[in-house]
């Protein structure tokens, strides 16, 4: 595993995170990705925000290989507990812009999007080390009041898709679709409930 200092703030999370509610989470997002995506046995794919391999794990028997990022090394270590010892996978503890060189033919990411700070240029980054016609697919929610992390500071409250399709363009990438798959719901106060649409973006890099 590429090792990284930076503070683990899902430290305390880790060991929790594969409940019953993200299992199904992921497993609507995998579902909803496999309608618009096939990958190819010769896949080099890329997970950016992998946390417990919830996703990319599914997509292990399909493809060729899969790098799996995270800025957590308590989720990376329990992705490794996962692990077999025998699976054409890389564990990569840092920052997506940190990974220095690579080919990939896939880019996914579930829910890590909202937790990155500059997507312009951890885009530009992902076009660097994707091939031509690579294919980037990622799940988040549409723009919401805060309350989804009970009001937490985070880099973003969800988005506009249209203005990520902007963000995405810009960066060398063409917008193929988006549309929504599932909606959550949270507890945003003692009691209080509200649903979160989550939505799925697939774009190709030019």
């Amino acid at each position: 595993m590429t090792k990284n200092t930076q503070t683990d703030n899902f430290a305390a999370k880790a060991g929790s995170w594969d409940n019953p509610s993200k299992i199904d989470m992921t497993n609507k997002f995998v579902a909803a990705l496999l309608e618009k995506v096939n990958p190819e046995k010769d896949w080099n794919v890329l997970e950016i925000g992998a946390g417990t391999g919830l996703v990319a794990l599914q997509l292990l028997p399909l493809v060729n290989s899969i790098t799996f990022e995270d800025t957590s090394e308590a989720m990376l270590s329990e992705l490794q507990s996962k692990l077999k010892g025998d699976e054409n996978v890389n564990l990569f503890h840092g920052e997506v812009t940190e990974i220095s060189e690579g080919s990939f033919d896939f880019a996914v990411s579930c829910m890590a999007f909202h937790h990155i700070p500059n997507l312009q240029n951890t885009l530009k980054h992902i076009h660097q080390i994707t091939k031509p016609g690579a294919i980037v697919a990622i799940g988040d929610i549409h723009t919401e009041d805060g309350s989804f992390h009970h009001f937490d500071p985070i880099p973003h409250t969800g988005f506009d898709t249209e203005k990520l399709s902007e963000i995405f363009e810009e960066n060398g990438f063409k917008t193929l679709s988006v549309s929504d798959y599932n909606v959550l719901t949270r507890e945003r106060t003692p009691g209080i409930f509200s649903d979160y649409t989550q939505f799925l973006l697939i774009a190709e890099r030019k």
